[in-house]
């Protein structure tokens, strides 16, 4: 299968091969933005916002355990010695499983739980990300499998079990700094430019 799509990707029109490139890593930067957007869009809410801090975390979760299994599992990558659409790693740049899969997994599933209008957009998009990097010819498709799984379920189980605990969290803090004492403004005396309580005029 790797074979067949490096050499569909070789006979394909440039066009093509540069937005395959392009969108390899660019994708990751749209799901970056969309991060921002869906935290901005929230701001005003404490527990749509706890939420929204959600999806970044679930993201960095999934890259290291990512990163962990790449370190264990120590597979080489499919582009060495061959010609592909982009530079292949140096050495230790291990290809089992695919951050750059894992990534957009666990970025696309938590941007569809945390706002679900996204689902139709990012999910797709997440996808084509990892399609994009065996099209390149970094990742054998089961690096891209393996990273689509791995990105998706942390990302669900981080929104499955921290997501009410996120918002109480978020909820307490803010009834909290709501009860805070605050402390009333001195009257100033415009006739005298004393301070202190605004005495009536002497008769």
């Amino acid at each position: 299968m790797y074979d067949d799509i490096v050499e569909l990707a070789g006979e394909s029109p440039g066009w093509l091969q540069a937005s395959g490139v392009l969108f390899t890593d660019a994708g990751l930067l749209i799901f970056a933005a969309l991060m921002v957007w869906v935290f901005w869009r929230a701001r005003t809410s404490p527990s749509r916002l706890a939420v929204s801090l959600l999806v970044p975390a679930a993201t960095a979760i999934a890259y290291l355990i990512s990163e962990a299994a790449k370190s264990v599992i120590r597979e080489d990558r499919p582009c060495r010695g061959l010609v592909t659409l982009v530079e292949c790693p140096p050495t230790g740049d291990w290809s089992f499983p695919s951050n750059h899969s894992t990534i957009a997994a666990a970025a696309a599933v938590g941007l569809a739980l945390a706002w679900r209008r996204l689902a139709p957009w990012v999910l797709p998009g997440g996808l084509l990300m990892g399609f994009s990097r065996v099209f390149v010819g970094a990742h054998y498709p089961h690096d891209v499998l393996a990273g689509l799984v791995c990105g998706s379920v942390t990302a669900w189980l981080v929104f499955r079990y921290l997501k009410d605990p996120a918002t109480r969290i978020a909820r307490r803090l803010t009834a909290h700094a709501g009860d805070a004492p605050t402390q009333p403004m001195p009257k100033v005396d415009l006739r005298s430019g004393s301070k202190g309580p605004l005495l009536p005029p002497r008769r």
